[in-house]
This record gives structure tokens, C-alpha cells and sequence, in this order.
């Protein structure tokens, strides 16, 4: 059984209030709106393993400390674990935990990130949502271990250092011009090694996924997100995934964003 956990964690210098609300607007959702996935698998919302790390968003070293461990604990025991946040700020400390985690039990991490955003601004103390990767690479996380998948707005200091840290994309261009390839060299990538993707719901076209902080045009649709999941979810040392950044407050066409965070929920579940 797949392991949920609500993440309500934000440091996005108040560029990102409104999505602590996000897990539990993509669980009603869930209950309320997404019978079964696209393999005909029914959603049964009562048969959920759900967690919620408790946080305080005025106290971020303590929200830290506590994603750091819960996760930790979470990554020993359980196969495999969706965390719904927050802002791209948790996975800074989620991704510390898997680390350890990996090297604990003597594997080797993979990290996929998709996003249209580097965030490897320099970071400050408790790493907020623009500084959270570039802070888990100084923090050891294997440069060469990462792929950052769908670029498409990245400040000049950002392209400089991921150039001298030989840091690998894939571009929004590639995905488009070949989805089914780019998903082979996905698959490739995380071939044998234990699997954490990370997903801002910005990679997606703002047409499909609006109601976040950043949005930027030129993403894949959702049609072509769900395919990539979809993929991904067969890749059997897949060991979690995050969904952040959506923001409720800001969904106001019909809570597309939320429906499609419970949709691609409910393709991993």
C-alpha cells in the first residue's frame, strides 16, 4: 500500500501562502471527485495510509527538523511514499532524509526533479523554495545522481552554476519534440538505483495546472504529465514522489490545479 503524507510546509519569503492547504484540497478531491485511475483501479479513499507531519511555518528550523526525521522513519519502513506539500522548500529536507537513508542501507539515490525553475539560487540558512536543490548538492547530494527534467525560466546565475556542476537536464524542447524517448532516457537514468522524483506543478502549462505561484507558459499539458507518471510509476525502485506548489487560494477555474494534483495522486497510488 502506498503511504501518503501531508507535508504544510512553506518558505517562499511570502511568495507562497495558501499552499500548506494543498494535501488536504487534493485528499477531498481524491474522495470526492476521482473515482479510479486510468488502469481501472478504484479509489477507495477509506483503504489510504495518511499521514500528517505537524508543522509550525513561524519555527522553519524546528519544520525541518521534523520533515528530516519523519521522513527518515518513513523511507525505513515503508516501500514506497507520496508526500503532498507545501512549497518546493520540503523537499530540501526530505531529500536529506533519503540520502541518509540510502547510504544507511548502502544504495545509490537517484533525484528527478520537474520543474520549469532551477531553484539553485545560493541558499540561505533554512533553504527556501528558490534554493532548496543547490542546498541538498552542498548538503552531499551526488550531482552526477540528479536530473532536472522540463527547464524553461532560469536565472544566469543558476545556468552557471549547473554548468560548472555538470548538472543534467533535460529540456522542455526534447520532451516535446520526443516524450516517449525522453521517457527511455527517464527510465535509463533511474535503472537499478532507488528513485525519489519531485514534482512542482509549475512544469506543467499554467493552461493546465494555474494556480500556483510561478506559473510559466510553454509546459507539457497534463495529458503528456500523466503519461510521464505513468511511466514512472512502473519503474519498480521508485521510492517516493512529492507534489508541491499548488496553490488552492489561487484555483479559481474550477480547482483544475487541485484535480489534477488528485489525478496524478491517484495514477501513483
Amino acid at each position: 500500500m502506498t503511504f501518503i503524507v501531508k507535508v504544510p510546509m512553506i518558505n517562499g519569503l511570502g511568495k507562497t501562502e495558501g499552499c500548506e492547504r494543498a494535501g488536504n484540497k487534493i485528499l477531498n478531491c481524491l474522495k470526492e471527485e476521482i473515482y479510479s485511475n486510468e488502469q481501472g483501479n478504484i479509489i477507495d479513499d477509506s483503504l489510504l495510509d495518511l499521514e500528517e507531519i505537524h508543522l509550525d511555518n513561524s519555527n522553519l528550523e524546528l519544520s525541518n527538523k521534523l520533515i528530516y526525521e519523519n521522513s527518515l522513519e518513513i523511507f525505513e519502513t515503508k516501500p514506497k511514499v507520496i508526500f503532498l506539500g507545501g512549497d518546493h522548500s520540503i523537499s530540501y529536507s526530505i531529500g536529506r532524509a533519503f540520502l541518509d537513508y540510502c547510504r544507511i542501507s548502502h544504495k545509490e539515490p537517484r533525484l528527478i526533479v520537474f520543474d520549469s525553475h532551477a531553484d539553485c539560487m545560493p541558499p540561505i540558512k533554512e533553504p527556501t523554495h528558490e534554493e532548496w536543490l543547490r542546498a541538498l548538492m552542498e548538503r552531499g547530494f551526488p550531482k552526477e545522481n540528479i536530473l532536472i527534467v522540463g527547464l524553461r525560466n532560469v536565472w544566469k546565475d543558476e545556468i552557471i552554476f549547473l554548468k560548472e556542476n555538470k548538472i543534467k537536464t533535460l529540456s522542455i524542447s526534447n520532451l516535446v519534440n520526443d516524450l516517449q524517448d525522453m521517457c527511455d532516457t527517464i527510465m535509463e537514468f533511474s535503472n537499478g538505483k532507488e528513485l525519489y522524483v519531485s514534482v512542482d506543478i509549475d512544469f506543467i502549462d499554467p493552461a493546465f495546472a494555474p494556480a500556483t505561484g510561478y506559473p510559466e507558459p510553454g509546459g507539457l499539458s497534463s495529458r503528456q504529465f500523466i503519461y510521464l507518471i505513468q511511466r514512472i510509476k512502473k519503474i519498480k525502485t521508485l521510492r517516493a514522489v512529492d507534489i508541491v506548489e499548488i496553490n488552492p487560494e489561487k484555483d479559481k477555474t474550477f480547482n483544475m490545479t487541485v484535480k489534477l494534483g488528485a489525478k496524478i495522486l491517484a495514477e501513483l497510488i
